[in-house]
């Protein structure tokens, strides 16, 4: 049975597919950031009139956020969540994840 957490972590996948910062989509929503993030992590629920907002937002019908089957992303899909995650780190950070990379290109 799903739960606040199984909740939070598919709205971050859906935010990030969108390519939304949790700031970004808490000011689309008119909420504070922090919430945002205490739903991400299963601490908060949300009321019917803010998954309208999310629904909204992600450009999704409101039955979509709970479809927890999507849950097995495309690789195109990972491609660009990773894509635009790498967009955040520093260089140094960058050329880390670059080692790890050439590490499983090894296998």
């Amino acid at each position: 049975m799903a739960g606040n957490k199984d909740f939070g972590k598919h709205l971050k996948k859906l935010r990030e597919l969108k390519g939304y910062s949790q700031e970004q989509l808490a000011e689309i929503v008119g909420l504070e950031y922090q919430t945002i993030s205490r739903i991400e992590t299963g601490l908060y629920f949300t009321g019917f009139e803010n998954l309208e907002k999310f629904s909204k937002a992600l450009d999704i019908p409101i039955k979509d956020l709970f479809d927890f089957s999507t849950e097995k992303l495309s690789k195109k899909d990972l491609i660009n969540i990773i894509t635009k995650s790498l967009n955040n780190f520093e260089t140094n950070d960058l050329i880390n994840i670059k080692k790890i990379i050439d590490i499983y290109q090894e296998k």
